[in-house]
């Protein structure tokens, strides 16, 4: 989240990471900081720009020399998607190997991934620990801290596993690290969202969009109510706290589902009604390739456009080919779902028939020879969309390729409505109140406007295809999700990760065993931090 420049926050220039190095070359004697971390958050003002300070990690999509994203990450390391890039096969190695399950403690974005939560992490202690007054406001600031600290600890056990927790502030000497269990890293996340909970506001003006309200931590702590439960062997009591927090979220009433689903990813909307937590991303910072932190729009825009794309193209402009759809992921629409398989995929006869709809000339419409062929099947995701429109909203100079602005969905209120019911029908609730759910979200998909006469509702699906209300809940969330990067952890969490996913793919097929199912700790923070392991065992796990 960017809710000031980040040029701005003198508080930046005193924030260090956990490992920070430097070296002579980096210090800068002239000027002197007027303040330092033991002296700073003394006023509201300070301690709000600290709170800025630990929300920008959120949107990070490129950490240290590398591109980072959890929805890229999500879906290429799933069934849904390939990793693309140049017809080398060798574009972006380390996305490569995370497709490919060739990945080791020295790939090179992994470290990037752990850095980023971990930094996270640091800045939200820091607003938790070091203000010295005690406002209504400035504990606002810090249950939005306690937000974000937990934000970044479930989203560093999604991809590791069990992790160290850590809720105070450390210094480059507290190196003795272990990992936690399961149970002590979802307590410990459970016990900050309970925390916020109690003070964050229901509601929040125009200006404050993308900050944490009550809502947000209430579908967050849903969100890992249900992992927790899952991972517990199917715990009911787990899955209805989990029903309990998605149902104060609808009973709020403050969310809707967009009559049109193709609506969400438009170009330029940001933080619609269906938005319930939401990443900020900005044109107005010059981003350059000279600080990787520093860049303020959405990377994956033009990582992930379609690549080899004509100039005429009166929509969008070429992009860089990344997250390709597999043919495993068109072919799972059922035949009445293709609206919604149109607003995330994008054919080859689609960008003809938009080159001969506008009347351009273009001859190939797409030069798909420029994308990689081992990974390229037809598609081209469409939610992140490399609009033709970002071209003139750079209004601040810096690279056009890293200033594109589509912010990114968190968690939107079709998903709160889908997690609803898979916590009701796996607890102890209505098995018709969850199908109620799931057919608002299957009715909007149809596309615009009044479709309850086509709608092809939950308990027809399970009659016409032999299918479980659990299968009817699978197909809606990868339907519904696809490309916005929840795929893979939903196939984790539900223990539905395995080689057979791959059927087709001798490569994915063949490497994948269950050590994948988390991505292992570094080498670099292995080599410093000796008490941990690399991947975690099943002792973790309770």
């Amino acid at each position: 989240m960017k809710i000031i420049n980040i040029n701005k926050l003198l508080v930046l220039l005193v924030f260090g990471t956990l490992y920070w190095g430097c070296s002579k070359d980096n210090l800068e004697v002239d000027p002197v900081n007027e303040f330092l971390s033991e002296n700073y958050y003394q006023t509201e003002s300070q301690v709000y720009n600290a709170l800025v300070a630990a929300y920008d990690p959120l949107g990070w999509t490129m950490a240290f020399g590398n591109w980072i994203s959890e929805v890229m990450f999500g879906e290429i390391r799933s069934d849904n998607a390939n990793a693309g890039g140049d017809p080398s096969d060798n574009d972006q190695p380390g996305w490569q190997e995370f497709d490919d399950f060739r990945n080791t403690n020295t790939n090179t974005i992994t470290q990037s991934i752990y850095r980023r939560f971990y930094i996270g992490i640091f800045r939200a202690n820091l607003v938790i620990e070091k203000p010295e007054i005690s406002t209504a406001e400035v504990q606002k600031y810090q249950a939005e801290a306690k937000f974000l600290r937990a934000y970044y600890h479930f989203e560093l056990f999604r991809h590791f596993g069990p992790i160290p927790v850590v809720t105070t502030t450390l210094t480059p000497d507290d190196t003795e690290l272990s990992r936690n269990t399961m149970t002590e890293v979802f307590t410990a996340i459970e016990k900050d969202l309970l925390d916020a909970i109690q003070v964050l506001p229901l509601s929040l003006s125009s200006s404050q969009a993308g900050r944490a309200n009550k809502n947000a931590a209430q579908a967050l702590l849903g969100k890992v109510y249900l992992y927790w439960a899952d991972l517990a062997g199917d715990d009911p009591t787990i899955f209805n706290k989990s029903a309990e927090q998605f149902s104060d979220v609808v009973e709020s009433g403050l969310y809707f589902l967009e009559d049109d689903l193709q609506s969400l990813f438009a170009f330029g909307v940001k933080n619609p009604g269906e938005s319930v937590f939401e990443i900020q991303k900005s044109n107005l910072w010059p981003s350059d390739w000279g600080w990787f932190e520093g860049i303020e729009g959405n990377g994956i825009v033009q990582l992930c456009g379609v690549r080899g794309l004509c100039d005429s193209h009166p929509d969008y402009e070429t992009g860089w080919g990344f997250m390709l759809p597999t043919a495993s992921l068109a072919d799972s629409y059922l035949p009445d779902d293709a609206y919604r398989k149109d607003v995330a995929l994008l054919s080859v006869e689609e960008i003809e028939a938009d080159i001969v709809g506008s009347g351009a000339s273009c001859s190939p419409a797409v030069n798909t020879t420029e994308s990689n062929p081992l990974d390229f099947t037809g598609y081209w995701q469409e939610k992140f969309a490399n609009y033709r429109g970002y071209s003139g909203t750079n209004v601040n100079g810096g690279d056009p390729n890293l200033t594109k602005d589509a912010n990114i969905y968190s968690i939107r209120y079709a998903d709160v409505l889908l997690m609803l019911a898979e916590a009701l029908h796996r607890g102890s609730g209505s098995d018709g109140e969850a199908m109620a759910y799931i057919d608002q979200v299957r009715e909007r998909a149809l596309g615009p406007g009044d479709n309850s006469e086509l709608l092809r509702s939950s308990s027809q699906l399970m009659s016409d295809l032999g299918w479980s209300l659990l299968d009817v809940i699978w197909y809606e969330r990868r339907a519904e999700f696809a490309m916005e990067g929840d795929r893979w952890f939903d196939l984790v969490r539900s223990g539905r990760a395995n080689s057979s996913l791959f059927d087709g793919d001798p490569l994915r097929s063949g490497n994948f065993s269950d050590k994948h199912l988390w991505l292992p700790i570094s080498l670099e923070e292995l080599s410093v931090a000796t008490n941990l392991t690399e991947y975690p065992d099943a002792s973790l796990f309770q």
